[in-house]
């Protein structure tokens, strides 16, 4: 039995040894995710294309492959939710769905949605959507057959870009008091409330000394809810440059992400265990956008993708098959 277990032994040390000294071994598990992303595909045609790439980069692909608009605003497991206009008139979106592969994309909501992000929850078997104004003023929760499950409605005059808390209990999203953002006193927040749309209350202020946003500017960009740690992070232009911001749940705690951000910072998402941010980033004149992606844990920054397209932007991890 004691011969048994010091075989045992050895052979646990061996295993750490090799996974020390092979960093393939080791990151295997981090192997799992893919980063969807948005590319600007075609200028002159404005024409948008949703690219996938391995978590380090590698292996740049179309996935949507289709004239006109295709945005990336949420996958669940290995599905990826785009808006696109492919079927009717220009700007005119609707939720498509199709999977890593770009495989049988099929149109998933036969509604018309505004231009927001969206999230999923229970293991994607419901979403939250923003359905266009000409149809609707409410957040729409769906089931996994594009059927409506519920309708909320939050007494503001402007909401938009939602996402659930990792329990799928709250609702933290962008909102205003103004309808549009060249209306006087328009000023974006972030607001949260119950699922069910009951207790609704202001989280973010912007500082009110702060006058170097313009007037399409983000005060508080679309939210992320960090899986595992109790922060909502968020885009703000503040001191004349994009950062990412957190705020606790309960508005008791406001900080900067990072002290030493050289670059722009938008949208952006949290890989599922917590451990990757992917951040869509610019140069100081917003020139040029990249994706980029930090680990959590040592902070370590690193840009994934090149130069051959001007505009990449907002990425999504996904689940690979």
């Amino acid at each position: 039995m004691k011969i048994i277990r010091l075989a045992l032994i050895a052979l646990i040390l061996i295993s750490c040894k090799e996974s020390k000294n092979n960093p393939k071994a080791s990151e295997k598990k981090e192997d799992q995710y893919s980063i969807a992303y948005n590319v600007l595909y075609d200028e002159e045609n404005d024409d948008y294309e949703v690219f996938t790439m391995n978590i380090d980069g590698s292996n740049p692909a179309n996935l949507t492959n289709l004239r006109g608009v295709e945005w990336i605003y949420d996958a669940s497991g290995r599905d990826v939710y785009f808006i696109s206009d492919q079927d009717t008139a220009y700007r005119h979106y609707f939720l498509y769905k199709t999977d890593l592969k770009g495989r049988e994309p099929k149109k998933f909501f036969n509604m018309r949605l505004a231009d927001s992000w969206m999230d999923s929850r229970k293991n994607g078997s419901e979403l939250i959507v923003r359905p266009h104004r000409s149809v609707d003023t409410a957040f729409y929760i769906i089931d996994s057959l594009g059927e409506i499950k519920s309708r909320i409605t939050p007494d503001l005059a402007y909401f938009n870009d939602p996402t659930f808390s990792p329990d799928g209990k709250r609702i933290v999203f962008r909102g205003a008091t103004k309808p549009f953002k060249k209306d006087s006193g328009y000023r974006d927040e972030l607001y949260i409330m119950e699922a069910d749309g009951n207790n609704l209350q202001k989280l973010s202020t912007y500082p009110a000394a702060d006058t170097t946003a313009h007037w399409y500017s983000y005060h508080a960009g679309p939210p992320r809810w960090h899986p595992s740690e109790n922060f909502i992070s968020f885009q703000s232009f503040r001191n004349g440059k994009y950062s990412l911001y957190a705020i606790a749940p309960d508005g008791s705690r406001e900080w900067k992400l990072f002290k030493n951000d050289s670059l722009h910072q938008g949208w952006h998402d949290w890989s599922e265990n917590g451990k990757w941010l992917a951040i869509g980033v610019s140069d100081l004149e917003q020139e040029n956008y990249h994706i980029q992606l930090i680990n959590w844990e040592t902070k370590e920054a690193r840009i994934l993708t090149d130069t051959t397209y001007k505009y990449q932007q907002a990425p999504v991890f996904v689940k690979k098959d």
